[in-house]
């Protein structure tokens, strides 16, 4: 018998917030002492009164419009009550009667075609902390630094039957989620998690098989291994009875390659929700409504069939660029100031890209100003400064954004020389050092002409056009008897 896998996600993002969503501690705690970003009100302290970040409104219903979701514009906040040591209240504010968005729908390609994944809904709720177990000395320490920072929580429908498929789907929902400048969607620093419900049934059904949810996902190889694992696990036991499946959580074990089961699989009944007391209900008015459908950016789809027919860049350039928010920003920038658009896409691939992944940043890490490196990019399509030195003060731009490009390069000598006094006075001072390499070249070695070429490049700086430099060496050794 042949089956079919059923999977939905949930998928937790940490918004890109710089304040918590209840209190003004600091969102961001990675790689910081434990407990050093917290208050009374984000552990918990009996009395503290929570107050909305309207940052985080604006990030969930700006989330929502990029997933092509219908926002309720009376939007509730509601307390999921359970235990456990990382949840100091002894319960999560979240969103269960009224989410701030529903009914969304992502569009993904694989290669099998294309495929909408329906959004259930959107939810803003604040995260837990985090449990840090020492096996040495067997205790388990808790760190609250990441409590009450701000996450949305995607449910999706259970529309996915495939690893490739998840990984389509959560890739779609980073880049959108960038794009819109939203959350950094970094599942290396946890600011993106995934929990994977997954049933099988036999093909062509309509009931679903029993479903277990795996548990705080936190890299794509992690998610397909888990899916093909449970996929297999399951089948297994529909069909050879090995196991009797039960609705459960499951973590799982990325170096055994396993799952397994942690708790019974709750139900809403068990979290007990109920409205929030202390948080009245947000009424999103058409004025902010507005305002936050303005600052949608263009999607990626959008700018790069614009970049191909408005700006004549090859698909594979295009796309490229588009990969990410930051890199189109920065050569839009350039662009304007270079006027050249095949020569921006061209020091975005070749040299920004190179520097970002030397420096091990992602793209949406860069910081440069699209502008600054228009005017670099003239200065060396000018002739004013070589491509050499061009890329050296890149280098430097990454660490100043405010550089001026061109008066770096006169600072520190980086500008072509004009003076053809000098440029023939180094050529003649080359030749007459190594006379082996003229009566090489002048003997048909075309290879001996850049050891001459580079002697020349380097007492010059690189300071010179290198074709008018080669043509003027050549000139100046034909002329010898």
């Amino acid at each position: 018998m042949r089956y079919e896998t059923v999977i939905g996600l949930e998928v937790h993002v940490e918004l890109a917030t710089d304040s918590k969503i209840f209190c003004s501690c600091s969102a961001h705690s990675y790689g910081a002492e434990p407990n050093t970003h917290v208050c009374p009100a984000c552990c918990g302290m009996p009395g503290m009164l929570p107050i909305v970040n309207k940052r985080v409104v604006d990030f969930g219903m700006k989330a929502g419009m990029m997933l092509n979701c219908h926002i309720n514009r009376t939007t509730t906040f509601d307390k999921k009550s359970y235990y456990y040591p990382d949840l100091p209240a002894a319960f999560q504010t979240t969103q269960w009667f009224s989410p701030v968005a529903v009914n969304g729908l992502v569009e993904i390609e694989t290669k099998d075609g294309k495929k909408g994944i329906r959004i259930k809904q959107i939810h803003m709720e604040e995260d837990a902390g985090k449990l840090v177990h020492d096996i040495r000395e067997g205790t388990t320490h808790v760190d609250f630094n990441r409590t009450s920072v701000p996450l949305i929580e995607i449910v999706s429908q259970p529309d996915l039957s495939s690893a490739d498929e998840v990984e389509a789907y959560l890739d779609r929902l980073k880049t959108l989620l960038r794009y819109a400048r939203v959350a950094e969607c970094e599942m290396a620093h946890g600011t993106m998690r995934c929990d994977v419900n997954l049933s099988v049934r036999p093909e062509g059904a309509t009931e679903y098989g029993v479903r277990t949810e795996i548990k705080n996902m936190n890299s794509i190889e992690a998610i397909k291994r888990a899916i093909e694992y449970e996929t297999a696990r399951h089948i297994d036991a529909v069909e050879n009875g090995t196991e009797v499946l039960v609705q459960e959580t499951r973590r799982w074990d990325d170096i055994k390659g396993k799952s397994f089961a942690m708790r019974t699989k709750e139900t809403a009944g068990d979290y007990r929700y109920f409205p929030d007391p202390n948080i009245m209900p947000v009424v999103i008015d058409d004025t902010w409504f507005e305002k936050i459908k303005a600052s949608l950016p263009e999607f990626p789809e959008t700018k790069l069939a614009r970049y191909t027919e408005e700006y004549a860049l090859t698909e594979y350039d295009a796309k490229r660029l588009c990969e990410s928010i930051a890199l189109c920003e920065c050569f839009e920038g350039a662009m304007k100031v270079c006027g050249n658009a095949k020569d921006a896409a061209n020091w975005m691939i070749s040299d920004v890209m190179k520097t970002l992944n030397a420096r091990q940043m992602t793209y949406d890490m860069l910081k440069l100003n699209g502008e600054t490196l228009g005017k670099l990019i003239k200065l060396v399509a000018d002739g004013k400064v070589s491509r050499p030195n061009g890329r050296k003060i890149l280098d430097v731009m990454f660490d100043d954004s405010r550089l001026d490009p061109e008066a770096y390069a006169k600072e520190n000598s980086l500008i072509i020389s004009t003076d053809t006094g000098l440029v023939d006075k180094v050529i003649q001072a080359a030749i007459a050092s190594d006379p082996k390499a003229v009566a090489d070249f002048k003997g048909g070695k075309e290879k001996a002409l850049m050891a001459l070429f580079g002697k020349c490049m380097k007492e010059l700086r690189g300071n010179c056009n290198p074709q008018e430099l080669r043509t003027l060496l050549i000139d100046a050794i034909n002329k010898i008897d």
